[in-house]
């Protein structure tokens, strides 16, 4: 395919996701089983256009003075990829499955592409119903806040404690050209390629063999500071595909006790091969009977750890998953408040006295950080909050910097301020 019928294309798709409101791997996968002449450099360049344009939808649309999915891809390819209009204009020639001809409108609205008069919420690229409270989150920062979350992320890998080091990881993937992490001791970083992609890691020798998982280093960062030790009873309480699972169980040294949970007994589906991979002999995998049944019944009241990571409504992760953004609804983050009260509650029988609760979130909304934490102090006399310092002092490493992103009752990680995705951390410990 052209490079102008690609963008016919990402046209197309983004015009089924919008219109069908569904997520973009889905459509990007249905497009790509009908029409099979497309090879997978052409199906992987037109997936990078329709995530490229959902990154800057509002942008785009205020600029072009329309919503149209032909609009927003154009205007991506002004605003994002900085091409001029006499590069665009060649492209939308109107033959051979390129897109139709300019129009004078659009031409116009290409050379100026002018964000002045925008709103905040539009030049961040974050829904306008949201706005208010993603902006309490980070007052004057928050506009390079959302741009940051409209960026292309890049893949991050974990070294697996059990079987390597990240000295030798790096040297194994030397020929990918591997990048330290800035914060975690085990974090690895790939940044994307000029198609919007990282290295196909899950081929390497090293992925088959367990001495990496891929995971950003925001989600390593907060599983590091939520102070799993070894000889510690520890619970997984949402463990899903189990990413946090192991790397506590690397944390943990294989001693003590790990056991991995999740109401949706499916999403563990995958965990099972994981851990045989990943060498972790010290996790049990408990799941649910039915909904309502309690799978740590004969925990209760036994750990030194519960670490909940929370459904939420996933804003931290945007620019992993773009086209989410758009789809999340007012309703949605009541649900997922509700959701957050309930585990917590669970949380608090499972703990120990003098055991404690790490939550996590991968939200960059208040009202599932802080709120949530506060909300849930509010009804648990017996729990305190765990100071921010104190937690950094368990991380197994020089976190000292990470004070700077304290909030009231966590740690708000982002990545405009630490390069990660969104997440969120809050430890609460219960009266011994």
């Amino acid at each position: 395919m052209t490079p102008a019928a690609r963008i016919s294309a990402a046209i197309e798709v983004l015009d089924d996701i919008i219109r069908r409101r569904r997520p973009a791997s889905d459509a990007l996968k249905d497009w790509g089983l009908s029409r099979r002449f497309a090879g997978s450099k052409d199906r992987a360049a037109i997936a990078t256009l329709v995530y490229d344009a959902l990154r800057r939808k509002a942008s785009s649309a205020f600029a072009m003075g329309d919503e149209s999915p032909r609009a927003l891809v154009l205007g991506m390819l002004a605003g994002l990829r900085g091409m001029e209009m006499e590069e665009i204009a060649e492209l939308c020639s109107g033959e051979n499955h390129a897109p139709e001809r300019l129009t004078e409108q659009e031409a116009r609205s290409l050379i100026t592409f002018d964000l002045a008069a925008a709103p905040d919420w539009v030049r961040a690229d974050v829904p306008d119903w949201l706005w208010p409270s993603f902006a309490a989150s980070f007052a004057t920062e928050v506009v390079a806040e959302g741009q940051a979350l409209a960026g292309r992320a890049p893949v991050d890998i974990r070294v697996n404690r059990l079987k390597s080091n990240r000295d030798k990881a790096l040297r194994d993937l030397a020929h990918l050209g591997p990048e330290q992490g800035a914060w975690s001791p085990d974090a690895i970083r790939f940044l994307p390629g000029p198609d919007g992609r990282g290295p196909s890691l899950q081929t390497e020798p090293g992925f088959f063999e367990g001495a990496f998982e891929i995971q950003d280093e925001g989600s390593q960062l907060v599983t590091l500071l939520s102070g799993a030790q070894p000889g510690d009873t520890v619970i997984d309480l949402c463990a899903g595909a189990g990413g946090k699972t192991l790397a506590l169980a690397a944390l943990m040294q294989n001693q003590g006790r790990l056991f991995a949970t999740d109401l949706d007994s499916r999403r563990l589906a995958p965990l099972h091969d994981r851990l045989a991979r990943s060498g972790a002999t010290n996790v049990e995998i408990r799941v649910p009977r039915n909904r309502g049944h309690e799978a740590l019944s004969d925990v209760m009241g036994q750990a030194d750890l519960v670490l909940v990571d929370a459904p939420c409504t996933g804003s931290g992760t945007w620019r992993r998953n773009p086209d989410a953004k758009w789809r999340v609804r007012p309703g949605a983050l009541a649900e997922r408040i509700k959701d957050q009260a309930e585990v917590l509650a669970r949380a608090a029988k499972l703990a120990k006295p003098g055991g404690r609760i790490a939550y996590i979130t991968c939200s960059m909304l208040p009202e599932e950080n802080d709120g949530a934490v506060e909300a849930f102090l509010g009804k648990h006399a017996g729990f305190a909050p765990v100071p921010v310092a104190e937690v950094l002092a368990l991380g197994q490493g020089n976190f000292a910097l990470l004070a700077r992103f304290a909030t009231r009752f966590g740690l708000q990680l982002s990545p405009s301020r630490t390069a990660t995705d969104g997440f969120y951390l809050a430890c609460v410990e219960r009266g011994a």
